[in-house]
């Protein structure tokens, strides 16, 4: 592969699992020595996304892509987000005759639905048309493989996650306050509607609940929620000693299609709790590091037992480097299939 490059509409200064996922994959095909450049709303003029100002939509049109993409003698397209940027460089590649491949990182039709009143069916058809265009749409898991090839979408390859281990382990003492009642029970994530936040906050559990980030949310839960500790947005050393200073991370999402906090929990030596859904089930079902249960409280109490060296063996079975490895074999098998016209 001469040239790569990745064209995403999730970028900084957003903080989720998208733009770390591209930004640790960037780093290591570096390492590799893979020729590679991200495109991003950072290289056009932007304006907020309503509702959610922490999202940039890019303003450009398919000439000035078009030649962008020229420019750089691109031979592989991977198109990240199904947003603007997103769906104009699928266009363009296209008109191009590029190799381009996809990834589905997020269940959009549920997140769109938990907002707006659109049918779930209606989103999964447009972004079937969308991903089957391309010569092969990512997946994190198995579990998420199977949902999408029952909604008829095809050519789907693995790209799982990895977790930087040296950055999250574990950590002696604590960077929350002394006076907080222990057991503390954490969430770790965007402040959204959509990680479905309320049903950790709501939970009758011992000790402290805290919540560690930053969303559009966040105003409203502080006001609902005076006894919940919100720390905002953590990063880096900072967001990693708050992980090793957690008894348990509750993770109430049910919609995400991986969860990159669980393996950072993991990594620091922390249990999870969450609900039977994708994502939890793909990573901690019958490893003994977490919990799962439709009863997200009951969960959450027994992970208290769980020993914190299961957590960081399971999580040192994941790596950047070999999911990096993942995502170029899935670029150059793409490159050898014949170009798809798309399915409805």
């Amino acid at each position: 592969m001469k040239s790569l490059l990745i064209v995403t509409d999730a970028w900084h200064p957003q903080i989720n699992g998208v733009v770390r996922s591209i930004e640790r994959t960037v780093d290591e095909l570096h390492r590799m020595g893979v020729p590679v450049e991200v495109l991003s709303p950072a290289d056009f003029f932007t304006v907020p996304c309503p509702t959610y100002s922490e999202i940039r939509l890019s303003l450009t049109t398919p000439s000035a892509l078009r030649r962008r993409i020229l420019a750089g003698g691109y031979d592989h397209l991977h198109i990240a987000t199904e947003g603007p940027l997103g769906l104009m460089a699928a266009r363009v590649a296209r008109l191009l005759g590029l190799v381009y491949t996809t990834s589905y990182h997020t269940r959009f039709p549920e997140y769109l639905s938990a907002r707006v009143p659109v049918p779930v069916s209606w989103s999964y058809a447009w972004l079937r048309r969308f991903h089957n265009a391309g010569q092969g749409c990512m997946v994190a898991t198995s579990t998420l493989e199977q949902d999408l090839a029952a909604r008829g979408f095809v050519n789907l390859m693995r790209w799982s996650r990895g977790v930087d281990h040296q950055l999250f382990r574990p950590r002696e003492g604590s960077v929350l306050p002394e006076t907080l009642a222990g057991p503390v029970f954490m969430y770790v994530g965007r402040v959204s509607v959509e990680k479905n936040i309320t049903a950790f906050l709501d939970l009758d559990l011992p000790g402290t609940k805290v919540v560690v980030g930053d969303g559009p949310q966040l105003a409203e839960l502080r006001g609902r929620y005076p006894q919940v500790l919100f720390t905002g947005s953590k990063t880096g050393e900072d967001l990693a000693r708050h992980y090793s200073s957690a008894d348990v991370v509750v993770f109430p999402s049910r919609t995400d299609t991986f969860g990159n906090v669980l393996l950072e929990a993991l990594a620091a030596g922390v249990p999870v709790a969450a609900y039977p859904v994708m994502g939890p089930l793909d990573i901690l079902q019958g490893t003994g590091a977490g919990v799962l249960d439709e009863d997200l409280g009951k969960a959450a109490v027994a992970a208290l037992d769980i020993p914190r060296q299961r957590c960081r063996e399971l999580a040192l079975s994941y790596s950047w480097e070999a999911s990096t490895r993942q995502f170029l074999n899935n670029c150059l098998a793409a490159a050898e299939r014949v170009p798809a016209r798309g399915a409805a």
